[in-house]
């Protein structure tokens, strides 16, 4: 009976898109063994706009927190003719497991990337061209980019460590530990041409900006999770806050600023509970939060209005990690789900018109693969919207990155 067990989970691990039924759905590893790769977040740039190459990070271990000297090498998956082959470019030293070291297409370029590394005691940014090998370092790490690629935004990494282990760094101390709400901590705007960056705004100056309710007491302010608008007008960020009342958990605010200097900050949702966004276009941002209309749901907000409204009412129930498709099929929303009672994760594809969902497989999330080096899906779509890129540990080889054809689907 054990023997056929784990014959069992080895199928498991192998057949995720037969077990959901959807044998149309081709499925294929595009990295393996022995080392370990993914790429992290959903709202990056990860594949090049000749939709070929597939950005990604490669690692020797598993199940453990990175340390200040863990080093991990960046690179791309050359997909041409079905080879997929490894290219290594680079190394960090400035990672975590949700979202890598910001490796990102620089928007607009067919040959620049861009990772954060630490250098000499300080975080910067490398950007390096993929095609002649040359590199260039800013002085300052970057967390979204620019739709013109000409600038980013970024916040206190160390300080996002210390507050919220597995998105900041290892390596550097955050110098305000002490303080509740720091005035020389907050979001930069950081020029790619020349490294300089500008204080759009501290955590001291939002945090003073009213709440609904009092701010619980003990409370430690910080930022995370920046995203500029697709016109580069606009850009939101989270403010949280974890006190006595918060415990081990926090409370956060949705933000809306102007990316040219900060101004005309617009608290989106003061609920106190969003999650995974995604800019719509310039006017609309998607997220899962908790509104007195209807609870825990995902939500169409529009920017500067009291405009709500709930998307995939009876369809998108739980909290995933969401984006749009481009172009003439931007009607369609790309999830996923956390795993499920049987440790499935489900990305799926929803078409906004009608309803309609499409499940793209159901991958298992080995129990090993939990809390800070948890292994999310965090699918992401090709620039022609024809394929999505998930990473999961569902093949029995730790982590790799995964294509899924989803080219018919959505014609």
């Amino acid at each position: 009976m054990a023997e056929a067990m784990i014959l069992h989970r080895r199928s498991l691990l192998l057949t995720p898109f037969l077990l959901a039924g959807q044998t149309s759905v081709p499925v294929r590893a595009i990295t393996k063994g022995p080392k370990f790769h993914w790429f992290g977040y959903y709202d990056k740039l990860q594949i090049d706009p000749g939709n070929r190459l597939v950005l990604g990070n490669q690692v020797d271990f598993e199940h453990r927190s990175p340390g200040a000297e863990d080093v991990i090498q960046v690179g791309f998956v050359d997909t041409a003719g079905g080879k997929d082959t490894w290219h290594e470019i680079g190394t960090t030293r400035a990672w975590n497991w949700q979202q890598g070291c910001m490796l990102q297409w620089i928007p607009g370029s067919r040959e620049e990337v861009l990772w954060n590394d630490r250098v000499d005691g300080q975080f910067v940014a490398h950007i390096h061209n993929v095609r002649t090998g040359k590199r260039r370092t800013i002085g300052s790490p970057v967390y979204t980019l620019s739709p013109d690629g000409k600038w980013g935004l970024v916040c206190d990494f160390p300080r996002l460590n210390h507050t919220r282990p597995g998105y900041g760094y290892a390596g550097l101390a955050d110098p305000n530990r002490e303080v509740a709400a720091p005035e020389n901590s907050g979001i930069w705007k950081v020029d790619l041409a020349t490294g300089k960056r500008q204080l759009l705004f501290s955590i001291a100056d939002i945090a003073k900006i009213p709440n609904r309710e009092p701010y619980s007491k003990g409370a430690v302010h910080w930022f995370n999770h920046l995203l500029a608008s697709p016109d580069g007008k606009r850009f939101i960020f989270l403010h949280r806050w974890r006190g006595e009342k918060e415990g081990k958990s926090f409370s956060t605010r949705m933000f809306t600023a102007d990316s040219s200097d900060g101004g005309k900050l617009y608290v989106a949702d003061p609920y106190g509970k969003t999650s995974h966004f995604i800019w719509r276009d310039p006017q609309h941002i998607a997220a899962w939060a908790w509104h007195p209309s209807h609870g825990d749901k995902f939500y169409l907000y529009r920017d500067r209005t009291e405009q709500v409204d709930v998307i995939g009412k009876d369809t998108m129930t739980v909290n995933g990690h969401l984006s749009y498709l481009p172009g003439r099929r931007s009607h369609w929303i790309l999830n996923d789900t956390y795993p499920d009672k049987e440790r499935m994760q489900n990305p799926f594809l929803f078409d906004t018109r009608d309803g309609r969902k499409i499940a793209l497989g159901r991958f298992l999330a080995p129990p090993e693969y939990t809390g800070e080096w948890r292994c999310d899906t965090h699918p992401r779509i090709s620039p022609d919207g024809n394929t999505v890129i998930i990473d999961s540990a569902h093949g029995g080889n730790g982590r790799q990155m995964y294509a899924i054809d989803i080219a018919a689907l959505t014609r």
